[in-house]
C-alpha cells in the first residue's frame, strides 16, 4: 500500500513538472479597481489549469501613467495605491508600478516585453537595472525558446496578457493599436481574454485575419455568473453620491472617500485632450 501512495506521489509530481507555468499580466486604467479586475484573475487561472497543461504561478496588475490622457483618468499614484490595497489579500496577485512611472504612455506591448524581461532577470538573478538593448536580446535569446504556441522560458515559464473582451475588441479600432504590436502580444505571448455579457470574442476573432491567425494562442474564458461591473459605472454612482460598496473591495471604498476621489470635475480631465495612441499614431494633438 505504501509503494502504491509513493508511485501515485511521483506520478503527481512528473504531472506538475510538465505543466506550463503561467504569470497573468493585466494592464489597464484601472480607474478604479473593482472587484471584477480581480475576478477575471481567478477566472482566467482556473481556465488555464482546467485545461491541464498549465499552472498560474502569479498575477500581475500594471496600471497605465498619466500619459495615456484618458478622460478622467485621475493620478496613477492613487490608482497605483488602491490596486495595492485591493490585492494586499492574495497570495498571487500582485502590483507593478513600473508603466505608472513613465513620463511617456507605453505601449501595451512595451509592458509586456518589460515584465518578460524581468522574469529572464530573475531566473538569472540579475538586478533590474537597465542594460543595453543587445545584452538584453542576447539573454532572451539564451533563455527563451519558441514553439509552436507561446514564447516560453526553459523552465516553461511564459506571460500571458490577461484583458475583457473590450480590449480585444478594441484591437479593431483604427489607429489605438499596430498591428505589430497586436501579432507580439497575441502571437509571441498569448492572450486569456474573459467574456463580458453582450461580447462575442469567438466572433470577432473569426472576423479579423490576424487574430485568426493567432487563435490558438487566445484563450477565451466564460464568466457564466453574470457580472457587468465597470470603472466606468462606479464612477458614475460616486459622482452622483450612490453607494459603491460590494462593487468595490471595502478598503477601496475608504480611501476614495479618504481623498475626495472621483467628482464632476475630475471625470472632466483630458476632456479636450486626444488619448496618448491616437495623438502617436495620427499626430493629432486635440480633440
Amino acid at each position: 500500500m505504501l509503494q502504491i501512495l509513493v508511485k501515485a506521489s511521483e506520478v503527481c509530481a512528473m504531472e506538475n513538472q510538465n505543466l506550463s507555468k503561467v504569470v497573468l499580466l493585466a494592464c489597464g486604467s484601472f480607474n478604479p479597481i473593482t472587484n471584477m479586475h480581480l475576478r477575471m484573475f481567478e477566472l482566467a487561472r482556473d481556465h488555464l489549469e482546467d485545461a491541464g497543461h498549465y499552472s498560474v504561478v502569479k498575477g500581475i496588475i500594471s496600471p497605465v501613467g498619466d500619459a495615456y490622457k484618458k478622460k478622467g483618468l485621475i493620478e496613477a499614484c492613487h490608482r497605483v495605491e488602491m490596486a495595492r490595497l485591493a490585492t494586499e489579500s492574495s497570495d498571487w496577485i500582485t502590483v507593478d508600478a513600473w508603466e505608472s512611472l513613465q513620463p511617456e504612455w507605453q505601449e501595451t506591448a512595451k509592458v509586456v516585453r518589460h515584465h518578460y524581461e524581468d522574469l529572464l532577470a530573475a531566473e538569472h538573478n540579475i538586478d533590474d537595472v537597465d542594460t543595453e538593448k543587445y545584452t538584453k536580446k542576447r539573454r532572451m535569446e539564451e533563455s527563451y525558446i519558441e514553439d509552436s504556441v507561446h514564447l516560453k522560458r526553459r523552465d516553461g515559464l511564459q506571460l500571458m496578457l490577461l484583458c475583457g473582451a473590450d480590449v480585444l475588441e478594441s484591437f479593431g479600432v483604427p489607429n489605438l493599436w499596430k498591428q505589430e504590436d497586436i501579432a507580439e502580444i497575441v502571437g509571441r505571448y498569448g492572450l486569456v481574454c474573459v467574456t463580458r455579457s453582450g461580447s462575442d470574442p469567438h466572433r470577432f476573432i473569426q472576423q479579423s485575419d490576424l487574430l485568426w491567425k493567432y487563435r490558438k494562442n487566445i484563450h477565451v474564458v466564460y464568466e457564466w455568473v453574470t457580472n457587468d461591473i465597470s470603472a466606468t459605472h462606479v464612477r458614475r454612482a460616486l459622482r452622483r453620491g450612490r453607494s459603491v460598496r460590494y462593487l468595490l473591495p471595502e478598503t477601496i471604498v475608504h480611501y476614495i472617500r479618504e481623498h475626495n476621489l472621483y467628482s464632476a470635475e475630475s471625470e472632466q480631465k483630458n476632456t479636450d485632450v486626444v488619448l496618448a495612441p491616437l495623438q502617436r499614431y495620427t499626430g493629432a494633438s486635440t480633440s
